[in-house]
C-alpha cells in the first residue's frame, strides 16, 4: 500500500537530475529507425536519450498500427525505460480518448459534441469505459480527455471537441466520463487509467475565436462558469490529472500562471493530483508568449506556477538542474512536482512494491457492446432543428432525390481526435515530401506547417482511407438506398467550388425534376489537415457552411420541391437562410460510422429524433458571442424588459435555443406539485406528457433564476435535466432535485456561496420553451473562500 511518506521517501532518494528526469517526457518517434524492414523500434535508444530515468511516454501511436503490435511496442519501451530509471520506475504512456481510443485499433464512437447533444451522461460514461477498457489493455496509463472547456464562440474549430456551452450540461458530461475511465463496477478504484480533463481554463472563450488567443474574461466567470465542469470532476468523480490550455488570462500565460495552477485549481478547488502541459505550451512561454528569456526561464516559470510534467518531450525541463543549482529556484519546487508525479505512478503500477490492489477482473474490450453504444449515442444526438411536416418520410411512397457535397462522403462525419483524421496526418506529411502537394517545396518544408499547409488532391485520398478503417459504414446516400431502392442522386454542390464552377439555376432544376422530395446533404469537413474549416487551428471569420453550399439550397427550394436538409458539423452554424429555404433541418453532430445509418433511420421514421443542442445558434455572426446563461442586462433575454437591442436585427433572440430539439410528437411539461428546498436541495415534481400520436423520448430540463443578488447574475442556469422516454398518450411524475450549492457564486467578498432570497424555477423542453415557472425561497449557502480576490 502507498502512502504519503512512501513517496517522500523515495523522493529522498533520488538526485537531482533523476527528479527532474521524472518531470519530462520522452517523443517516442525518437525511438524508430529505419531497418531492413523499413522502420522499426529501437529501444535501446532510451538510456542514451534519458540516462536519469523518464517521466512520461508520448506519440505512442506512431509506434504501430494493429493492436497486437502496438501492446508489444510499447512493453519493450517500458522495459528499457525500468532498466535506465532508478528502482524501477516506468513511464506513464498517454493517448488521446475523448471519442475513442485514437489509435486505428480503438473503437470510434461521435464526437463530445454529440455525446452531448444526447443529454445522457450514461452513454457518455458508457462510451468511456469501453475506451479505458482499450487502453488499459494496451498498457496505456493516462486518457488526455475529457475535454471540458466550455465553448461560446462558433468560431473556434474545436467546438466539436467539447460538451458545449453550459457548466451543468458539461459538468455531468465530464464526471459520467471520468467515472467511466476510473469506476469498476460502480466502484472508484485504481484500474491502472487515470483521466485527464483538460484544459485549465478558459480556452474555448479565446478573442476572436482564435485557437491559443487571449481570454478576456472577469475572475468571477472563470471561477464560477469555466471551473464547474472541473470543480464537479475533482468532488464527484476523483478527477486525478489536469493539463493546463493554451491560452493567456489577463497577460499570464496558463502555463505559468500560478493563480489557476495552485490558488484555484488546488486551493480552491481542491486538486490534489499531478498537472501536464499540453504540447509544447513550456516552450510557447518563450517562442510564443515572450515571457521567458531562455528554456531554463521557461521551465522555472512553468513549475514554480504548479506545472508538474512538461510535454510531449523534455525539452525545458532538464534545464530546472541549472536553474536550481544556481540559486534561482528551490530544490523544493522540485520535490513538490515529483512527489505528484510519482504519486500517480504509483496508482498506475508502474513503481515496484508500491500502488493498490487492482480490483479483478477488470473489463475487457467489448466489440458489441461498443457497436450498440456508438449507434444509440448517434441515434439520440440527432437534433431535429425545423420541420414542417415533411418529415418523417414514409418508405416506398416518394421518390426521394439526394444531393449535397456531403450525401455520398464518409470521411465528413469524424472530427479532428479520431482515427480517421490522425491517419491524414503522416499521409499528408509524406505526400508533400514526396512531391506530391503542388506549390509546396518538399526541401524547405517543415512538418510543424502541415496543419496549414494546402493539401489539394488529397481528399479523394482521406475518403478511401476512411472507408477502409470503416469498411462497414454507410454513407447518407447509400444507408437510404438500403433503405428505399426509389431514391436517387444527383451530385450537386461543391465545398470548395473552383473559381469557374457556378450552380446553374436551370441544371438545378432540371437535376431534380422528377423528385417529390429532394434531400440535401450539406456540412463542412472537421480535422488536422487537408480541406477542413473546422478543427484544431481552423478557426473561421464567419461560422457558415462553406463554399456554395447555401445557394444549393436556395435553388433546390425554387424548384417547389420540399427540401430537406441534412446539416453536418460540429459546432454551430449560421443556418438561417438555409432554415428558410428547407421544409425540415436535421442536425448530425460528427456522429462518426454510425452517422448514414443513423441518419436515414431519422429521415424514414425509424427513430424518432430526441437530441437536444448543447449549444445556441444564433441568427447573426454579429451576435457572437451568444449563449442562453448570459448574465442581466447583456445578451439576448431580458427577463425584466429593460434592454438595448441590435437596431439592424429584427428578432435579436437566437435561431436555435440552447436545449432546443424537436420529435416527431409532442410533449408538454406541468408542475405536479409545489417546487420546494428542503435538507439543502431544490426539489421540483413535474408532470411529463406525451401529447402527440408516435412514442418518442425527450429531454425535461429545470432552470433557475435568482431575482435579486449583491452580483449580477445570469438569467437562468441549467440546474437538472431528464431524459423521458414516453408511449404515445402517456404520461410520468418527476421530480426533478439539485443541491441548492448549485446555485453558489463568487460573493462582493470574494467568499463562494449563496445569498438567501427568492429564486425562480422552471422547468420546460428547451431554454427558450419554457412550459411552467414558480418562485422559492432559497437560504443563504455559507461562502467559503475563493480564489477570486487572490492575487496573481
Amino acid at each position: 500500500m502507498t502512502t504519503p511518506d512512501t513517496i517522500t521517501g523515495l523522493v529522498g532518494r533520488l538526485t537531482l537530475e533523476q527528479k527532474v528526469a521524472q518531470l519530462g517526457g520522452l517523443a517516442l518517434p525518437g525511438l524508430l529507425a529505419h531497418g531492413a524492414g523499413g522502420m522499426e523500434l529501437a529501444s535501446g535508444r532510451v538510456a542514451e536519450l534519458c540516462p536519469h530515468g523518464v517521466g512520461h511516454l508520448s506519440l505512442g501511436w506512431f509506434l504501430a498500427q494493429d493492436g497486437d503490435s502496438l501492446r508489444d511496442a510499447l512493453a519493450e519501451v517500458q522495459r528499457a525505460v525500468r532498466e535506465v530509471s532508478p528502482f524501477g520506475i516506468g513511464g506513464l504512456v498517454h493517448f488521446e480518448g475523448i471519442n475513442g481510443f485514437l489509435h486505428a485499433a480503438g473503437e470510434q464512437f461521435p464526437t463530445a459534441w454529440a455525446q452531448a447533444a444526447t443529454w445522457d451522461p450514461e452513454l457518455v460514461r458508457q462510451a468511456s469505459s469501453i475506451t479505458a477498457a482499450h487502453m488499459r489493455d494496451l498498457g496505456v496509463q493516462l486518457l488526455f480527455a475529457p475535454v471540458m472547456d466550455l465553448s461560446r464562440d462558433p468560431r473556434w474549430g474545436r467546438v466539436h471537441e467539447t460538451y458545449g456551452e453550459d457548466p451543468e450540461l458539461a459538468a455531468r458530461c465530464a464526471v459520467a466520463f471520468v467515472q467511466g475511465i476510473q469506476r469498476v463496477r460502480g466502484e472508484r478504484a485504481d484500474t491502472g487509467l487515470l483521466a485527464t480533463g483538460k484544459h485549465f481554463l478558459g480556452f474555448g472563450a479565446s478573442e476572436g475565436g482564435l485557437n491559443m488567443a487571449t481570454t478576456q474574461l472577469g475572475r468571477r466567470t472563470l471561477v464560477d462558469e469555466y471551473a464547474e465542469p472541473f470543480r464537479r470532476a475533482i468532488a464527484e468523480a476523483g478527477l486525478s490529472l489536469v493539463m493546463n490550455s493554451y491560452n493567456e488570462i489577463d497577460g499570464i500565460p496558463a502555463a505559468a500562471n500560478h493563480w489557476l495552477l495552485t490558488q484555484l485549481l488546488r486551493h480552491e478547488l481542491g486538486f490534489t493530483g499531478m498537472t501536464v502541459s499540453d504540447y509544447e505550451s513550456v516552450d510557447m512561454l518563450r517562442t510564443r508568449y515572450r515571457t521567458a528569456a531562455s528554456r531554463g526561464a521557461a521551465a522555472a516559470q512553468a513549475v514554480a506556477a504548479g506545472l508538474d510534467a512538461e510535454l510531449p518531450q523534455a525539452l525545458n525541463y532538464p534545464h530546472l538542474v541549472e536553474e536550481v543549482t544556481a540559486g534561482r529556484l528551490d530544490e523544493k519546487v522540485i520535490d513538490q512536482a515529483v512527489t505528484r508525479v510519482l504519486t500517480i505512478k504509483a496508482r498506475t503500477g508502474l513503481i515496484p512494491g508500491c500502488g493498490t490492489p487492482r480490483p479483478a477482473p477488470l473489463p475487457r474490450p467489448d466489440l458489441r457492446a461498443a457497436a450498440g453504444v456508438r449507434r444509440s449515442i448517434a441515434e439520440r444526438g440527432l437534433v431535429l432543428l425545423h420541420n414542417d411536416g415533411a418529415l418523417p418520410l414514409t418508405e416506398g411512397e416518394r421518390r426521394i432525390v439526394v444531393t449535397g457535397p456531403a450525401a455520398d462522403e464518409l470521411r465528413i462525419h469524424f472530427g479532428a481526435y479520431t482515427s480517421v483524421a490522425a491517419a491524414e496526418m503522416p499521409t499528408a506529411i509524406k505526400a508533400v515530401r514526396t512531391g506530391q502537394v503542388p506549390g509546396v517545396d518538399p526541401a524547405t518544408f517543415a512538418a510543424t506547417d502541415i496543419v496549414t499547409t494546402p493539401l489539394p488532391g488529397l481528399q479523394p485520398r482521406f475518403e478511401e482511407m476512411a472507408r477502409a478503417l470503416h469498411p462497414e459504414a454507410l454513407t447518407v446516400l447509400e444507408a437510404l438506398r438500403e433503405s428505399d431502392a426509389k431514391t436517387d442522386h444527383v451530385p450537386l454542390g461543391s465545398f470548395a467550388p473552383a473559381a469557374d464552377e457556378r450552380l446553374d439555376a436551370s441544371a438545378v432544376k432540371a437535376a431534380v425534376s422528377g423528385a417529390d422530395v429532394v434531400v440535401a446533404v450539406v456540412g463542412e469537413r472537421t480535422g488536422r489537415v487537408g480541406g477542413n474549416t473546422a478543427g484544431e487551428g481552423r478557426s473561421s471569420v464567419s461560422p457558415s457552411l462553406p463554399g456554395d453550399q447555401e445557394e444549393l439550397v436556395d435553388l433546390l427550394a425554387a424548384t417547389g420541391r420540399p427540401v430537406i436538409t441534412v446539416v453536418v458539423s460540429g459546432r454551430p452554424l449560421l443556418l438561417e437562410r438555409v432554415t428558410r429555404a428547407s421544409a425540415a433541418v436535421l442536425l448530425a453532430p460528427l456522429l462518426g460510422e454510425a452517422a448514414g445509418t443513423a441518419i436515414a433511420s431519422a429521415l424514414l421514421g425509424r427513430t424518432n429524433p430526441s437530441g437536444k443542442l448543447p449549444a445556441t445558434f444564433p441568427r447573426h455572426l454579429g451576435q457572437l458571442p451568444a449563449y442562453h446563461g448570459h448574465r442581466h442586462g447583456s445578451g439576448y433575454d431580458h427577463p425584466t424588459g429593460d434592454t438595448y437591442t441590435y437596431g439592424d436585427l429584427a428578432d435579436p433572440s437566437p435561431l436555435f435555443a440552447f436545449g432546443h430539439g424537436l420529435s416527431y410528437t409532442a410533449f408538454d411539461v406541468s408542475y405536479g406539485g409545489e417546487a420546494d428546498v428542503r435538507d439543502g436541495v431544490l426539489r421540483a415534481p413535474v408532470r411529463v406528457s406525451n401529447t402527440g400520436a408516435t412514442e418518442g423520448e425527450t429531454v425535461v430540463q429545470l432552470y433557475a433564476r435568482d431575482e435579486y443578488a449583491s452580483v449580477v447574475r445570469p438569467v437562468r442556469r441549467l440546474l437538472e435535466f431528464r431524459r423521458v422516454a414516453l408511449a404515445a398518450g402517456e404520461s410520468t411524475d418527476l421530480v426533478l432535485q439539485a443541491p441548492i450549492e448549485r446555485l453558489s457564486y463568487t460573493l462582493p467578498d470574494g467568499r463562494r456561496g449563496c445569498e438567501a432570497g427568492d429564486v425562480t424555477v422552471m422547468a420546460g423542453l428547451s431554454s427558450d420553451d419554457i412550459r411552467c415557472s414558480t418562485t422559492v425561497h432559497v437560504p443563504e449557502v455559507p461562502g467559503v473562500p475563493s480564489a477570486v480576490d487572490t492575487p496573481q
